[in-house]
């Protein structure tokens, strides 16, 4: 395994449009770090990690709470729904994990409440066809509250006379955008006055904490939550989180120069998938598509929503590299493609007869392409016991290395199977 640096940071991001498997490459690298990070999102993301016979599923929580010495930290640029917090703290703790002084959160991260999931149901019902198809979790609302400046923070919990009086103009604000809908704001008064000081023992400044933690020269990994091409700016917008998933969310969200960030580390699936609406050039609306869905198991975890999936998109891989500059690929699910006989890659998009120059911000344009696809060999051989290099068949390293071609980036880590230890590590 590679080293992670210390006194600097290592981040995982998702290439595509989420749901690549990150969780799994954050376990394994967990094992070195000595601090995980979330810096952006909510609990509207999902790392599934499996270990042994258990199972363990991450929404808001950083998964390097699995390695027992490692401290996982939630980020000023996270927004936190204390009750779902507390809720998968406690599902992780009967699990037999003990978070006990392993687990903080920055005081400035922006609290999502359910009234900004009452909202995420009433602007879906609002935009009609046109819905984004978001989880519902109020996190487009949170972060929309946020950039007003009408948002409230986990520091503001602790003067609960001034929260109390913002939280009810909050309520009153939402009220006259939507229309009345019903809420009790006393009782959700209460039942913050109660979670405020049973949250307490978790806080910390987030912006000293990480850097704290760089000047004691600690394994710092970033855990980054959705994808590139969820991402508020460059990706398929409106159909995106309502975060900045891309590299620079790491700056924003964790309070940390550029220059402090030293490895990262591109996740992408060996084939396409996305949850939700939103174009999907490369989506197979048949037999391929429904086996990538059937073997693959394409649940969203946080969801439980059907996959839409279909064959990579290097487009969409080069874009992605273009923004985050990765240093090397993780590709996962690779056995997923076992038994077909002949794999299709994306590898332009073609316009009135020219190949576009990247992904468009233009989404009509997606409707007048025609995709041009690169077919290559299929293995036709189970690889979930393959553990190097050498034990790949012949085809399927060549797929990992048509990819390492058309991108330009090392692909290191190649996931095969759904096991702890179904993973290559590719050294280069």
């Amino acid at each position: 395994m590679s080293d992670l640096p210390r006194g600097d940071l290592s981040v995982v991001l998702g290439a595509q449009w989420g749901d690549e498997g990150k969780g799994k490459l954050s376990d394994i690298l967990c094992a070195q770090a000595e601090v995980c990070a979330r810096c952006q999102g909510g609990n509207n993301a999902g790392h599934t990690i499996v270990v042994g016979d258990v199972k363990y599923d991450f929404h808001l929580l950083p998964s390097g709470l699995i390695n027992p010495n490692c401290v996982a930290f939630v980020g000023t640029g996270v927004v936190v729904h204390l009750p779902a917090f507390f809720e998968e703290l406690e599902k992780l703790q009967k699990k037999g994990l003990n978070c006990d002084k392993r687990l903080f959160v920055s005081d400035r991260c922006h609290l999502v409440f359910d009234l900004h999931q009452t909202v995420d149901g009433l602007k879906e019902l609002e935009l009609g066809r046109g819905s984004i198809g978001t989880t519902r979790k109020g996190i487009g609302p949170a972060y929309s509250s946020k950039a007003s400046r009408s948002g409230l923070r986990i520091h503001h919990l602790y003067n609960f006379e001034d929260f109390s009086t913002k939280f009810r103009v909050l309520v009153e604000n939402k009220r006259k955008r939507y229309g009345h809908f019903e809420y009790d704001i006393e009782a959700e008064l209460i039942r913050y006055k109660a979670l405020a000081e049973r949250l307490r023992p978790y806080v910390v400044d987030g912006v000293w904490f990480i850097h704290q933690k760089i000047k004691e020269n600690k394994c710092v990994l970033v855990e980054g939550a959705n994808a590139l091409m969820l991402d508020l700016d460059f990706g398929t917008y409106p159909y995106v989180t309502s975060s900045n998933t891309a590299i620079g969310g790491v700056c924003t969200g964790l309070g940390v120069p550029p220059n402090k960030i030293k490895k990262v580390i591109g996740v992408v699936k060996a084939y396409t998938t996305r949850v939700g609406g939103g174009p999907f050039p490369t989506e197979q609306l048949n037999d391929i598509g429904e086996h990538l869905q059937t073997v693959g198991f394409e649940f969203g975890v946080t969801t439980g929503r059907k996959r839409r999936c279909g064959w990579l998109d290097m487009v969409v891989v080069k874009y992605s590299t273009m923004i985050n500059g990765y240093t090397s690929f993780n590709v996962t699910k690779l056995d997923i493609l076992d038994q077909l006989p002949v794999i299709k890659v994306a590898v332009d998009y073609i316009h009135n007869g020219k190949p576009m120059l990247s992904f468009p911000s233009e989404l009509e344009l997606l409707e007048e392409i025609e995709v041009k696809y690169v077919e290559l060999p299929g293995w036709q051989s189970d690889i979930s016991k393959c553990r190097t290099w050498e034990e790949l068949p012949v085809n399927a390293k060549k797929y990992i290395e048509f990819i390492e071609k058309e991108s330009g980036v090392p692909v290191e880590w190649i996931g095969v199977g759904a096991s702890r230890d179904a993973m290559i590590h590719r050294v280069q």
